[in-house]
């Protein structure tokens, strides 16, 4: 999807609402606003659109109806106050999308529902069910039993991760910003607007700005969020929620926001489902030539061409693969565990066995369960 007028050609498409566009000044939902994208939802459903929607705004509406002043910090008062507020935020969306005779579904989910292969694909079929049945779907981040160590973070990550699931052609994200501009606009008025780019430029991050005190993301987490979708061959919009009509619009091809494009070709179905994994058990560190044997010829990793191992992981544990430099050029599902990987590594796979008294598999990493980032 290189241009604008694609983007009504598209079909399939994610829309992530965040909490700045959806609270009223911090009193709660917007309701209004919540009716207004309701019904141009509604339209672009009655002319053959399918739409997942993925929706900030329980922590904040929990907040309201609790009478909170501030976002805690402590992890079980930011739980319940997400319980307390889902139920309102789902209340609003499924009135709005009955009074245009559209369901809605509830979806809730956390990083382990992905990170497993067989969840992940239960998942799936269950979004394309809804898909076809017409339904929107209304997911959010379980924040209820999320932690830490296993919460996306944002609902961009999520979106992102749902537009690799149910394989988009468009991640919209509605944001309080006009799109991403060469600057934080609030501090650099005059700064540009970027139309478009390829989502895998390094360049889109320096431009990206922090997050906002209701919401958990920023610009940076919806650049990041692009170059994630873009792994399933969707293409990102970013642009203002607040834009009159504003998906009709961008349905009719006009040109607003930030449109960020896959750079390269979608990768498979379970590659994707890989390069989505946020919980990385450890790191191999690499030499140039490792390097240059994934990114260029597509090979498995030996063992001869890792230098260093960090972290400590099992067998089939998903593991980061660092160039010399310090920079993230892979990940994959590791076949020998760290303390079995520190005594090979350096060495060919010929010499396996007589390492470690057996052999499973020459390599470290086989190429089908390796994704380049």
């Amino acid at each position: 999807m290189r241009d604008r007028k694609a983007l009504g050609a598209s079909r399939r498409w994610v829309i992530k609402i965040g909490s700045a566009l959806l609270t009223n000044e911090g009193q709660g939902l917007d309701r209004e606003a919540i009716a207004a994208w309701s019904a141009q939802m509604a339209g672009l459903l009655a002319e053959g659109y399918e739409l997942v929607l993925v929706s900030s705004g329980a922590v904040a509406e929990g907040l309201c109806r609790l009478g909170w002043s501030r976002r805690p910090h402590a992890l079980h008062a930011l739980q319940a106050a997400a319980a307390v507020g889902q139920m309102g935020l789902i209340q609003a969306w499924e009135s709005c999308f009955q009074a245009h005779g559209r369901h809605t579904a509830q979806i809730l989910l956390t990083h382990e529902d992905l990170a497993d292969r067989q969840r992940y694909l239960n998942a799936r079929s269950t979004l394309r069910t809804l898909l076809e049945l017409g339904v929107v779907p209304v997911v959010n981040e379980n924040d209820t039993v999320a932690t830490d160590e296993i919460r996306f973070g944002d609902n961009d990550t999520l979106a992102a991760l749902v537009a690799n699931l149910v394989e988009a052609d468009l991640l919209v994200i509605l944001t309080d910003q006009q799109g991403l501009y060469e600057a934080d606009p609030r501090r650099h008025p005059e700064a540009a607007l970027v139309e478009s780019a390829d989502a895998d430029d390094p360049a889109l991050e320096r431009m990206a700005g922090d997050g906002g005190v209701l919401g958990r993301g920023g610009m940076i987490t919806k650049v990041r969020a692009a170059r994630r979708a873009a792994r399933s061959g969707a293409s990102t919009l970013i642009v203002g929620g607040r834009e009159p009509d504003v998906l009709a619009r961008v349905a009719r091809g006009e040109a607003l926001g930030t449109l960020l494009r896959p750079a390269r070709e979608p990768i498979a179905a379970r590659k994707q489902w890989l390069a989505g994994q946020l919980a990385v058990r450890g790191c191999l560190l690499l030499d140039e030539g490792a390097v240059e044997v994934l990114t260029r010829a597509g090979r498995s990793l030996l063992p001869v061409g890792v230098t260093g191992v960090e972290g400590q992981f099992a067998r089939g544990e998903l593991v980061s693969c660092l160039a010399p430099d310090g920079r993230e050029v892979a990940r994959g599902l590791v076949n020998y565990g760290a303390d079995e990987a520190r005594r090979i590594i350096g060495h060919p796979s010929s010499e396996i066995e007589s390492l470690l008294g057996y052999v499973d598999e020459p390599e470290l990493i086989h190429r089908d369960n390796l994704v380049i980032l």
